[in-house]
């Protein structure tokens, strides 16, 4: 386990895990391994597989999204994750570590450190305020009021409660309060942040508002997080990589893209059916090169040619190593050939632009408004491609 931890920077890994509730497990095994059903074995032994013989790895920094109905055993392996719940059977590693033969010590030592958990029910203390929530597990860990306190109020500014430290929860709309939840597992600064349907309760607005703070807090402290839900689109726009679970087992992990391209099983394929495809698919699959692709010391006569060449009315002006610097419209081009502005002075600097790995749903709004196709640059500004609003469109088809 230790080579496979170095080698992919994975963080947990899950391995053959099994969690059964019941008195006649041995039994109830016989029975798996015979190829029985979950029914079967319930109705003959009175035990519940919840969770049957599933591996997964999860990479720091990443967030793994598992998904399932209602009674497919996600929230079952989450709690096992913390060891709220020992499993039947299965390994849980850590960094390469075995968790199951921590001691009490280091078990406490991991569940306060290294790993907290945010419910779906918030479970946060109706007497204390936003800010004596946020601060209670650095209590528990025994760190000074002075150090909590500066610690608690940096989560509550990050998560966008600044103003509100002071308020009783009972003050509180249900996306505050979950907002609180959010600071008071990061306060801890956990390696692993384990959320279980932490949304589900909001209405779809707030939803999505809190998605997209999720995704924000994330691009900021680049946690782990392992991420239960029932949502299709809200698995597929979170999560790096997605499970599928059903009956306890887990059907296929892949990235949202390559899952909805390759879909293991007609399961798999009729619960992506009901997913949103812009929540799906980057910019980086629609993306391509400009024809017209100028060097900013080119000059406009160039331009121009390529522009008639390509029967297109836009230049793409780049400088060296790719850099973009904007586009020339073919209308400020014969502006400078006549001398009537400069070369520089056509280039249209300000546009908007995007990356490779932007959702289309999250490029939706600026398409909708752009005059030219966007430029996909990445983090050092380079020009890596154009998508027009077009491809967003039709995208969704």
């Amino acid at each position: 386990m230790n080579d496979l931890n170095e080698q992919n920077d994975v963080i947990l890994h899950v391995e053959n895990l099994s969690m059964l509730f019941g008195s006649r497990k041995t039994q109830a095994r016989e029975m798996m391994a015979q190829g029985a059903s979950k029914d079967e074995i319930l109705e003959k032994t009175e035990v519940t597989v919840a969770v049957d013989d599933i591996s997964f790895s999860v990479e720091q920094g990443k967030i793994f999204s598992l998904i399932g109905l209602s009674g497919s055993g996600k929230s079952t392996v989450v709690r096992c994750l913390n060891m709220l719940l020992t499993p039947t059977s299965g390994k849980i590693f850590y960094r390469g570590e075995d968790i199951s033969a921590y001691s009490a010590d280091e078990l406490r030592e991991y569940r306060r450190n290294k790993v907290s958990m945010v419910f779906q029910s918030f479970g946060l203390i109706s007497h204390r305020n936003v800010l004596e929530n946020v601060a209670f597990g650095l209590e528990l860990r025994g760190v000074k009021k002075e150090e909590r306190i500066e610690k608690a109020m940096e989560m509550v500014n990050m998560v966008g409660l600044s103003g509100w430290e002071n308020k009783e929860i009972t003050d509180l709309s249900g996306g505050m309060r979950q907002r609180v939840g959010i600071a008071r597992a990061l306060a801890n600064d956990p390696d692993i942040l384990l959320m279980d349907e932490p949304f589900s309760a909001l209405d779809p607005l707030v939803r999505r508002e809190m998605q997209f703070e999720m995704l924000s807090i994330q691009e900021k402290l680049n946690k782990t997080i392992i991420f239960i839900t029932h949502d299709i689109n809200e698995a597929f726009k979170l999560g790096n990589k997605v499970a599928i679970m059903r009956d306890g087992r887990i059907i296929q992990t892949d990235t949202p893209e390559d899952m909805t391209n390759n879909p293991k099983d007609e399961y798999v394929r009729e619960f992506i059916d009901s997913a949103d495809k812009s929540q799906i698919y980057y910019v980086k699959s629609y993306m391509q090169m400009p024809d017209c692709l100028i060097h900013v010391r080119e000059g406009v006569q160039r331009a121009l040619r390529q522009m008639r060449n390509h029967g297109v009315s836009s230049a793409y002006i780049i400088g060296d190593g790719m850099r973009y610097v904007g586009v020339l419209p073919l209308e400020a081009a014969f502006q400078v050939r006549a001398g009537e502005i400069t070369f520089q002075d056509a280039i249209m600097k300000d546009l908007e632009t995007t990356t490779e790995d932007t959702q289309i749903s999250d490029l939706m709004p600026m398409a909708a408004n752009a005059k030219y196709p966007i430029a996909v640059l990445d983090d050092e500004k380079r020009l890596k491609g154009i998508i027009s609003k077009a491809a967003v469109l039709t995208s969704l088809i």
